[in-house]
């Protein structure tokens, strides 16, 4: 065995060494809820005195109700906001990056959002868009009668979209700033002398050049849609009317601390919102992979 090959093993042992102490504090705060959860999704514990075994019934409910897909649909329109957020994030990242005048100034505006409570964020939509709000009262002077925004359910989930574009512009903008930062300025300046114009170089070089770092932004957003919702769909409509903005991590919180208690169920639909956030990333990652050997 070569001086080298015995080197590389002692600094990955080093490197292991290093993170251990995170991946224990990692498997102890994440691992051991997750262990719990799973093990109470076969019973019928409802958070205090009643903790039977009844295997497979939770699931055999969460699958046959429909509200459950009713649920999986709302969060399915909801990724609708991931386009948006590319496509308005990645145009203010190269007017940031073209060092646009004020860029310095909105680069802090853009991001201002990411650093308010979600649940803030959420009040504050809700008032906007509340009867008596200032939406209402701007149609008011233009002719138009006002309107329950959040009590419809087709207003109510573009209101939602909308918010989400809005917290989440900084974020893409930056990450799309950064991903920027690595491709040479020379190509840039190489097609601004050929005469490329704005929205060329956008979609024939920034965007081509931008492949992982968009990948990225979609896992992270698919993942972030499917999970982080609650306190915006809380502040904003309770899930209403009805069911109609009602998601699945939602739904957990309602089956939790409701008036049902019904903690073996709701670990249920925790657990299957974990696996069909686990396939959309692996399905996301195969997919990108692939591309990536189709351009290769």
């Amino acid at each position: 065995m070569g001086k080298g090959s015995k080197y590389a093993k002692v600094t990955a042992r080093q490197g292991w060494l290093s993170v251990l102490p995170v991946l224990v504090v990692i498997l102890l705060i994440r691992g051991y809820p997750l262990i719990v959860g799973l093990c109470e999704s076969f019973t019928n514990w409802n958070g205090m005195n009643r903790n039977d075994f009844i295997g497979f019934k939770n699931y055999m409910n969460i699958l046959k109700d429909p509200v459950f897909w009713d649920l999986l649909k709302n969060n399915i329109i909801f990724l609708l906001f991931i386009p948006i957020q590319l496509i308005v994030g990645i145009v203010v990242a190269v007017l940031f990056y073209d060092e646009t005048p004020g860029w310095k100034f909105f680069r802090n505006v853009f991001y201002l959002p990411q650093i308010i409570s979600s649940v803030v964020i959420g009040y504050l939509f809700s008032v906007f868009f509340s009867y008596r709000g200032p939406v209402n009262a701007v149609l008011k002077v233009f002719g138009f009668q006002s309107r329950e925004w959040l009590g419809e359910k087709g207003s109510a989930i573009i209101i939602i979209i909308l918010c989400l574009v809005w917290v989440n512009i900084g974020w893409q903008a930056m990450l799309g700033l950064g991903g920027m930062g690595s491709i040479p300025p020379s190509v840039f300046e190489a097609a601004k002398i050929d005469g490329a114009g704005y929205f060329k170089r956008l979609f024939k070089i920034t965007i081509p050049m931008l492949g992982r770092t968009i990948e990225y932004s979609c896992v992270m957003s698919v993942i972030w849609v499917l999970t982080g919702l609650f306190p915006f769909i809380f502040s904003m409509t309770k899930g209403g009317p009805g069911y109609d903005t009602t998601t699945i991590d939602y739904m957990i919180y309602l089956k939790s601390f409701g008036s049902s208690s019904e903690m073996g169920y709701a670990c249920a639909l925790s657990v299957i919102l974990l696996v069909i956030v686990t396939a959309l990333t692996i399905i996301q990652m195969k997919l990108s992979d692939r591309a990536n050997d189709w351009e290769e």
